[in-house]
C-alpha cells in the first residue's frame, strides 16, 4: 500500500513543476505529515525529492530528474479507456487504477501536452442516468465487473419474477444504459448469450476457472442487436392513426422511433385534407393513449374503437374544463 503511494507521489510530482503538502494530501488521501514522511523515505531511497519553504514553496524534483516507473499494468490500461466515464469507472471499482493510468501517462508525456486530461475533462462528460432519476449502484457490480476483466465463471442467483435462479455464466461484458448496469452473459455449457440486469444478482460468486471468449463475440454489436429485439417484443398491439404533416414530423419523438419510421415508411399519400393514415405497432393501449397524447389535435385514432372512445371521452372532459366561464 505504502509502496503504490509513494509511486504515485512520484509521478504526480513529475507530472506537475511543485506541489504543496496539502495538495499532495488531499491527492494521495492521508495527511499532511504522512507527506512528509513519504517525502523523506524518497529522498533517502535515492529519488531527489526537495521542499521549498515560503508562500509559493512546495515539494519539487530536482531538474531533469525522470521516473522509470511508468509501465502501465493490465488493469490500468483497460480502465484508461474508460477514463471518460468516471462514474462508471467508480461504480465498476476501477477509480484507483484509472488514476495510476493516467498518472503514468502523464508522467511519460512532455511537459507542454501534461494539461492534455485536465483540459479534455473539461471539455466532454458523458452523464449516463436518466433526469429525474435517482442513480442507484448495484451491490454486486465490483464483484462482477472483477469477472468480466478475468474472463472468470461466476455462479449468480437473481430474481426471476417471485423466484431466484441460480446460473453458471460466462459473463463477456457490462453495459450502462439509462443509468442501469447490464451484463451479457454466456450460460456455461452452452451457446446461448442472455442479458441480465446486475440489480437483480442476489448472490455472485467468482470461481478459479477462466472461460476461453468466443472470438467473434463483439459487445456493441450484441447489445445492439438484443436491445432492437427486446424493444420489438415489447410491441404486442396495432393502432391505426390519421397525422397532419405535424403529426407526421413528430411521431418518432413520440413513440419507439425505428417502430414509427417502419410505419411511415409503409403507409400511404396524405389523402385530400393533407392527412396520412399509419398503421402502428404500440405496447398496450395504455401505453399508446399516454405517448398519442402527446400529439395533441395533430392525430385522430382510427382503430381499435375502445382507444378511439378513450380519446374522444378525454376530448369531452377537456372541453367541458376550458369552457368559458
Amino acid at each position: 500500500m505504502r509502496a503504490a503511494r509513494l509511486i504515485k507521489m512520484v509521478l504526480l510530482l513529475q507530472s506537475r513543476p511543485a506541489m504543496t503538502a496539502a495538495e499532495l494530501a488531499r491527492e494521495l488521501e492521508v495527511s499532511e505529515r504522512t507527506v512528509t514522511r513519504d517525502a523523506q523515505a524518497l529522498s533517502e531511497a535515492g529519488v531527489p525529492v526537495y521542499a521549498d519553504r515560503g508562500r509559493i514553496g512546495g515539494y519539487r524534483l530536482v531538474g531533469g530528474y525522470r521516473t522509470r516507473l511508468t509501465g502501465l499494468a493490465r488493469s490500468e490500461a483497460e480502465a484508461l479507456f474508460l477514463s471518460g466515464v468516471p462514474g462508471a469507472l467508480r461504480e465498476m471499482g476501477l477509480e484507483d487504477a484509472a488514476s495510476a493510468a493516467r498518472l503514468k501517462v502523464s508522467a511519460a508525456l512532455l511537459p507542454s501536452l501534461r494539461d492534455a486530461s485536465r483540459t479534455a475533462a473539461q471539455r466532454f462528460h458523458l452523464d449516463a442516468p436518466n433526469w429525474f432519476r435517482e442513480p442507484v449502484t448495484p451491490e454486486l457490480l465490483p464483484a462482477v465487473a472483477d469477472a468480466v476483466w478475468d474472463d472468470r465463471r461466476i455462479t449468480a442467483r437473481y430474481r426471476r419474477d417471485d423466484t431466484e435462479v441460480e446460473r453458471e455464466l460466462e459473463p463477456y461484458g457490462l453495459v450502462l444504459k439509462a443509468g442501469v448496469w447490464y451484463l451479457c452473459a454466456r450460460v456455461a455449457g452452452t451457446e446461448a448469450f442472455r442479458v441480465y440486469r446486475i440489480d437483480r444478482f442476489t448472490a455472485v460468486e467468482a470461481g478459479e476457472e477462466r472461460f476461453e471468449r468466443a472470438a467473434d463475440f463483439d459487445l456493441p454489436a450484441f447489445w445492439e442487436e438484443r436491445a432492437e429485439q427486446f424493444a420489438r417484443s415489447l410491441l404486442r398491439a396495432e393502432v391505426v392513426v390519421r397525422l397532419t404533416a405535424q403529426g407526421v414530423r413528430r411521431l418518432p419523438h413520440t413513440v419507439d422511433p425505428a417502430s414509427a419510421r417502419e410505419a411511415l415508411a409503409e403507409a400511404g399519400g396524405p389523402d385530400g385534407d393533407g392527412w396520412v393514415t399509419v398503421t402502428l405497432p404500440v405496447e398496450s393501449e395504455e401505453v399508446a393513449h399516454t405517448q398519442l397524447t402527446a400529439l395533441g389535435a395533430d392525430v385522430e385514432v382510427l382503430a381499435p374503437r375502445s382507444l378511439r372512445e378513450r380519446f374522444a371521452a378525454e376530448a369531452a372532459r377537456l372541453a367541458e374544463l376550458y369552457r368559458p366561464r
